[in-house]
């Protein structure tokens, strides 16, 4: 698989854009909901904002084991 973005910068940081990518979803889905209000704000604000801790903590974990290979290697 010879695209742009693994043969550029590499599967290591392509794993990283993905996750980062994901954790700035969940943030944006978050503050347009707070944003908007209503019943829907009341019900799942705090489950969206949760969702975002523990992607966040999976992505942290994700790249300190890329840091532990590429040092390893």
């Amino acid at each position: 698989m010879n695209s742009f973005f693994v043969t550029a910068f590499g599967w290591h940081e392509f794993i990283m854009i993905i996750g980062l990518a994901g954790v700035a979803g969940i943030l944006f889905w978050g503050v347009i909901t707070m944003g908007r209000g209503g019943t829907y704000n009341k019900n799942n604000s705090n489950k969206i904002m949760r969702y975002r801790i523990i992607a966040q903590a999976f992505v942290l974990l994700v790249f300190l084991t890329l840091l532990w290979v590429k040092r390893e290697a």
